[in-house]
């Protein structure tokens, strides 16, 4: 599979090869095919599934709506005259506009146009400019409604609905330590982000006013799935009418870029399906090869306890995250780290946020992280390694929430445990 993905095929194909061929080794080729058509069809026709387009399609109407540039105008009047404050103005912004996209690539791509001729213009070093974006793209598959907890949802068959509302308190808590981390840079060497001009009150609010339609969509996505008024497959359809509506009334959403948000949305869902297909196929092969089996008769006879478990499979998640991207490691790990921990009884809504945090970490670590070339692309003039050096304070906030929400669960269950 390895020497597949590193030779350029892309991964859904990769899985599903390496998956169809294994199985036929051990079961023959039609029972091989069989199992493959039964779980391409099984998944494709499921109704509970098209929440994953629905949020895809939110994302898009969002994004053309340029909602980005109000967002970053409301928190840069809060906190711009801070020492460091235009970059803790990028993360707010894009925790904010996580709350509404669901992406981390689009929350980086889209940032990084918005964010950076600011924080230049006002002499911000490339590292802390560049790192506050790329790390704050990350929230956006943390801050429900995220895609990947969507699909951790499905893989797992957990409620999507607890797993968005678990992701809050995390979510803020990671908003919070990351602007806490621009701060001790900042205060450490006060020439990485000199403040900005300070905005009257009055502005602030109005500028604020601007953006109140991300309050109201995220109010009425989160709580209709907390008050059960709704389901999460619901909420996702809401949430792309409510987004589509937000685009046409900022006059915003042409028929063409109406037209073009449902061919991305196609696009991605198509893409995302096409990996998901792999990653069942090759997981039924690696359940018949006694993999998974095998390494939890392993694990029990360490006799480690569920959370060093725990703790290992983060370690892993990061070794991955330096080669894969967020939704590959998904499909590769989960099924199998959720088949080792079902013997000792961890809670799969607290699993998952731990699951997507440390994937999170992965996004912006070296040498392969996602979020970093992201930034790199839209951002041409900046080195890659420049990058990667104001990310580390950010990693280290992030590795500190991470042990916060597995060693203190509540953080994660107290909120879907009020359902």
């Amino acid at each position: 599979l390895f020497a597949l993905v590193f030779v350029g095929l892309p991964l859904g194909f990769a899985l599903l090869l390496v998956g169809l061929v294994g199985f036929a080794l051990m079961r023959g080729m039609w029972p091989a095919v069989s199992m493959a058509g039964t779980q391409i069809t099984d998944f494709s026709t499921n109704y509970g599934f098209t929440v994953l387009p629905l949020f895809i399609l939110m994302g898009a109407f969002i994004h053309r709506a340029q909602l980005s540039e109000d967002l970053y105008d409301a928190a840069n009047a809060w906190l711009g005259h801070r020492r460091g404050g235009l970059a803790m103005a990028t993360v707010a912004a894009c925790g904010a506009f996580a709350a509404v996209s669901g992406s981390s690539v689009a929350t980086a791509g889209t940032m990084s146009k918005v964010a950076m001729p600011s924080m230049r213009r006002f002499g911000y070093a490339d590292s802390l400019a560049t790192g506050s974006i790329a790390a704050g793209g990350t929230l956006g598959i943390l801050i429900p409604p995220s895609v990947p907890l969507v699909i951790y949802g499905i893989l797992t068959e957990s409620d999507i609905g607890k797993l968005f509302v678990a992701g809050v308190i995390p979510g803020i808590l990671l908003v919070f330590a990351y602007i806490g981390a621009v701060s001790t840079v900042t205060a450490i060497k006060p020439g990485l982000g000199p403040p900005g001009n300070l905005v009257p009150v009055a502005e602030r609010w109005r500028l604020l006013g601007r953006v109140w339609a991300v309050v109201v969509l995220f109010a009425i996505i989160l709580g209709g799935i907390y008050l059960k008024v709704f389901t999460s497959t619901e909420a996702a359809g809401i949430g792309a009418i409510g987004a589509l509506l937000f685009a046409l009334a900022r006059r915003r959403l042409s028929w063409k870029e109406f037209l073009g948000a449902l061919v991305e949305a196609g696009i991605m869902t198509s893409m995302i399906f096409v990996v998901v297909f792999g990653a069942m196929i090759f997981s039924n092969f690696v359940n018949l090869a006694g993999l998974t089996r095998t390494m939890v008769d392993v694990i029990e006879g360490l006799s480690w306890s569920p959370v060093a478990i725990v703790i290992l499979m983060c370690a892993i998640y990061l070794v991955f995250g330096c080669i894969f991207d967020s939704l590959a490691m998904l499909l590769l790990l989960v099924p199998i780290f959720t088949a080792i921990l079902a013997p000792f009884g961890v809670d799969l809504i607290w699993f998952g946020i731990v699951t997507i945090i440390a994937i999170e970490i992965g996004l912006i670590t070296p040498p392969i992280g996602l979020n970093v070339f992201v930034v790199k692309t839209v951002i041409g003039d900046v080195n890659i390694w420049e990058i990667f050096a104001g990310v580390w304070p950010f990693v280290i906030a992030s590795i500190l929430i991470l042990a916060m929400v597995i060693f203190v669960p509540g953080l994660t269950l107290t909120l879907p445990g009020m359902m």
